[in-house]
């Protein structure tokens, strides 16, 4: 096999593995710091109690976004050299200023965070809990700026084939930036929503009736009815943006090979690019156009206008779909949710059931998104800087092979861990069973004290 696509693969495992655990801490941070706000303005209980089980979740995917983070950053050595010799005077510094002022910050406060309740002054407790909030995001900010930035340059000048900055405010602040940054915290907040919802119907459905499941289910409720309709938003706005600045992308994830008006929205399509068509087609008419340029007789870019510098087609066009797909779930759980809890004060047994189904959904649609973001660029690393086979290093195929099986094996086994982890937790937090009446839906007016973990 080929070597280069072998590093692509790996890098993209590795990758993959990692987001999933940042995807969850940038926003349970802040949930985090809710709960605890609620529990100071309140005194109740139940607040505490959730803050203290999901604390722990955040702190087992703190620990595995750590560790894998690290193999990520080995592999710009071992794989990817050209990227550091090209483009390192903007990507150190970038990487660096995460390291400093986000990933420090975490660390120093989240033993407070998990350990220092009742031991630090409540003020002290809530302060730390604000600054690993605070450098979550900070983190999801800097490298959202590395990696917009490589896909929207701006701000320097290449002096012997080597970029050197040239504005710094241009290149943190890059055409495409405030659009993936916002996309990836709501994604993020959409993750931990349907996490929470899941893991909290999950202990309902088997009797654990706290008041605090109860709490983090209502939250989690909340925020994707909140957030599922505001990220159908911002993705078009991204949607635009991308447009602009990376129009093959965008054909790509339409499908459309031949520029035109009054293009369609493919539903379903199988793309032959061989052949450079589509077989089976589904969809609206105009409705790509419509959706792109907000007119039904807008152009939409053609694949066969980026003939050799397109990216692969079939892998952008239906990760983009599972992405979409997802989110319009999402959108229709969030507010089938927040109607049943605002006329009824209570969950149905099929939408709590639905919430456990849907408990990783945000991750799926994570790596959908980023599927997209990052295949839906090649040939380029940097676009119009810095080709993929340009930043690869001599490597041989079978050593990249034998390490990425290796990779994906542990990955498999701690993917497997985390998640059994997770339910492990969630069967300990609750007291037993109790016999209930009334088991077919969820009476959170009536939720009852808190069970002690």
């Amino acid at each position: 096999m080929d070597a280069t696509l072998l590093a692509r693969i790996q890098f993209a495992a590795n990758v993959s593995f990692h987001i999933l655990f940042p995807t969850i801490t940038i926003a349970l941070g802040w949930v985090l710091l809710f709960f605890k706000l609620r529990f100071n303005a309140t005194g109740d209980e139940k607040w505490m109690g959730a803050y203290r089980f999901w604390v722990k979740v955040f702190a087992l995917s703190f620990a595995l976004g750590v560790v894998s983070g690290i193999t990520m950053s080995f592999q710009f050595g071992t794989n990817w050299p050209g990227f550091m010799e090209r483009v390192g005077n903007i990507a150190g510094p970038l990487l660096a200023y995460e390291v400093l002022t986000a990933f420090f910050l975490e660390a120093t406060f989240l033993s407070i965070m998990l350990f220092g309740f009742r031991r630090v002054p409540g003020w002290l407790h809530t302060g730390a809990t604000v600054f690993v909030a605070v450098g979550t995001t900070l983190s999801a900010f800097w490298i959202l700026v590395l990696n917009s930035w490589m896909h929207t340059p701006a701000g320097f000048e290449l002096r012997d084939g080597v970029a050197h900055a040239t504005d710094w405010w241009a290149i943190i602040f890059s055409p495409s930036m405030p659009y993936r940054l916002a996309h990836m915290l709501i994604a993020s907040a959409l993750t931990v929503a349907f996490l929470m919802a899941g893991l909290s119907a999950w202990r309902w459905l088997r009797g654990d009736r706290g008041a605090d499941v109860a709490a983090a289910l209502r939250t989690a409720v909340v925020m994707a009815a909140v957030f599922a309709p505001t990220q159908l938003l911002v993705g078009d706005l991204h949607g635009l943006n991308t447009l602009e600045h990376q129009p093959a992308k965008v054909a790509a994830m339409e499908g459309n090979w031949t520029t035109g008006s009054h293009v369609p929205l493919l539903l379903f399509a199988i793309p032959d690019e061989a052949a450079r068509t589509n077989h089976f087609e589904i969809g609206i008419p105009s409705g790509a156009s419509l959706i792109l340029t907000h007119r039904i007789d807008g152009v939409v870019p053609g694949l066969d206008d980026f003939i050799g510098k397109h990216p692969p087609v079939a892998p952008v066009f239906y990760a983009f779909r599972v992405m979409v797909g997802i989110g319009l779930l999402m959108i229709a759980m969030g507010l089938a949710g927040a109607w049943h809890l605002w006329r009824r004060g209570s969950l149905p047994r099929p939408l709590l059931i639905g919430f456990v189904a849907m408990t990783f959904s945000g991750w799926v649609a994570t790596l959908a998104g980023w599927y997209v973001t990052e295949i839906g660029r090649q040939p380029w690393l940097v676009t119009g800087v810095l080709t993929t086979a340009e930043a690869v290093g001599p490597i041989a195929a079978g050593t990249v092979l034998s390490t990425l099986l290796m990779y994906l094996a542990l990955y498999v086994v701690l993917l497997a861990a985390y998640v059994a982890t997770l339910f492990r937790l969630a069967r300990k937090a609750g007291a037993p069973p109790a016999a209930q009446g009334g088991g077919e839906a969820l009476a959170l007016a009536r939720a009852v004290p808190a069970a002690k973990a």
